[in-house]
Order: structure tokens, then C-alpha cells, then sequence
């Protein structure tokens, strides 16, 4: 059946990452070719797999959907006959199509967008409970020894909790690729010299001590603080992933057993 049809080619394209718009007609108005539950799939290239109206309304789903695939919100679409469109609300968006003859639908765009993935290097207790608070949170975390590490310009963020180990190669990786957050695990002065090393070109957007400065002590509590920053980095907060380094507190710098 189509629905089987769409529902594996959907747990496909989530298992690969590829963003796309689940359509489904919610609402049609005879004589509309289409009826409530009809189901599409559309594609960040704005193939259109399914039915869920003729070529008008395909056109303007397909528009739609490109929309809502940017701004990552659900949108209501009401395609009507006549001429002139109406301007977005409250969620939902009218358009006119005289291709429409009489007819009108009401179609649900729903994006379906992968998790944003963030990459977590090393097996210390820091990184562990930040592939557990990462879950929780809803983000992709990927663990890796160290030597494994493929990052790309998609990926959210690198974090290097390490303790020494695989640490220049890990963040040169992160640099090299363009992820927006590239975050060091360690104390201040340590972390200092270890991107006083790199001859990576944009060290200097290297953070460590990773984390807003909340004088996190705890592996959990530095977890916390490191996904804290990574949020405001993905939000474009400047001055909130800023506060991660003003002034010079000591709790921030994590000196103890977890944080060398």
C-alpha cells in the first residue's frame, strides 16, 4: 500500500539524515482529488513522493514545504480557488490557485529535520554523562576513542573530553570542517597550551575550558555547562556563549579528578 510505501521510505530517510516535509491533507472540498490522510513526502530538492492534489496544488506544496524545511515550524497550508493570496498567520498560510476548480484543500506541512549531531571524543566520565544528557536533550551524540573522528560542517559540535589523549588531532578535525562549537575539556592553564599547539588554522575558536562558567564541579555539572554553551552557540546567543569566558573564576576551571 502507499501508506506502508511512504511509512518505510520515511524511517529511511531519518535513518540516512535527510530532512524533509511530511504533506497530509487534513481537510478537502469536493471537487477536490484528493481525500483527508492523503500522504506525501517532499524533499529538500523538491521532489514530491505521494499524492496529495494535481499539479496546482503540488506547486504550492512544494513551495510551502521548501519554506517550512527552512524554518524548521509546521505550517497550516489552505489551498482555495480564486486569485490573490493571503499573507501567513498564526501558523497557517491561504493561497488562491484557479487551477482549484471549486474545489479547496487543507494540507499539514510537517518538517521532519535529523537531530543535531554532536560529537563527543573520549571515554571519561565528562563524556559519558554528556552522551547521556545530549540524549535526554534530543541531539545525535556520537562517541568516538579519538582517531575516528569524521566531522562535518553539518555537525553542531566537537567536544574533546579526552584527558590528554588524541586531543590536537580531534580538534584540528573539528577546525578543519567548520563546526560551529569546538569545545576543550580541561583546566584553563592546560587548555591554554594545548591550542597554543595547534597550527590549525581558527584556533582561537576553540573554547576551553569548555562549558559556561556555572562553577560546574561534577562530571554531570560540567556536562551541564558544555551543552549549556553549545545551546547558546546554536541559538546565536553571542553574549550568552560569551559569559563562558569572563573573568577569570577558579570553579570554572574544573582543576579536580574530572577535568584535568
Amino acid at each position: 500500500m502507499i501508506a506502508e510505501r511512504l511509512a518505510t521510505r520515511e524511517d529511511a530517510l531519518d535513518r540516512d539524515r535527510v530532512p524533509f516535509v511530511r504533506a497530509t491533507v487534513v481537510r478537502a472540498r469536493r471537487p477536490a482529488s484528493v481525500r483527508p490522510g492523503a500522504t506525501a513526502l517532499v524533499l529538500g530538492d523538491g521532489r514530491i513522493e505521494g499524492f496529495v492534489g494535481g499539479a496546482c496544488a503540488e506547486s504550492s506544496v512544494r513551495m510551502h514545504a521548501l519554506r517550512v524545511l527552512e524554518t524548521g515550524e509546521a505550517l497550516l497550508l489552505r489551498i482555495e480557488p480564486g486569485d490573490g493570496d493571503a499573507a501567513a498567520a498564526d501558523g497557517a498560510v491561504t493561497v488562491h490557485n484557479p487551477c482549484v476548480s471549486g474545489g479547496g484543500l487543507e494540507i499539514f506541512l510537517e518538517p521532519h529535520l535529523p537531530a543535531a549531531r554532536v560529537h563527543v571524543v573520549g571515554d571519561t566520565p565528562v563524556a559519558l554523562a554528556l552522551g547521556e544528557l545530549g540524549r535526554d536533550l534530543g541531539y545525535d551524540m556520537a562517541p568516538h576513542a579519538g582517531g575516528d573522528l569524521e566531522p562535518s560542517s553539518d555537525d553542531l559540535a566537537v567536544v574533546v573530553a579526552s584527558h590528554g589523549r588524541d586531543e590536537e588531532r580531534a580538534l584540528a578535525a573539528a577546525l578543519a570542517a567548520g563546526v560551529p562549537y569546538v569545545g576543550l575539556v580541561a583546566s584553563r592553564k592546560r587548555g591554554t597550551a594545548v591550542v597554543a599547539e595547534l597550527t590549525a588554522e581558527g584556533r582561537e575558536r576553540v573554547r576551553t575550558p569548555a562549558g559556561l562558567d556555572i562553577g560546574a564541579r561534577t562530571p554531570e555539572e560540567i556536562a551541564l555547562a558544555i551543552l549549556a554553551e553549545v545551546v547558546a552557540v546554536r541559538r546565536a546567543s553571542p553574549a550568552l556563549a560569551a559569559a563562558a569566558h569572563a573573568g577569570e573564576p577558579e570553579p570554572h576551571d574544573h582543576g579536580g579528578c574530572c577535568h584535568e
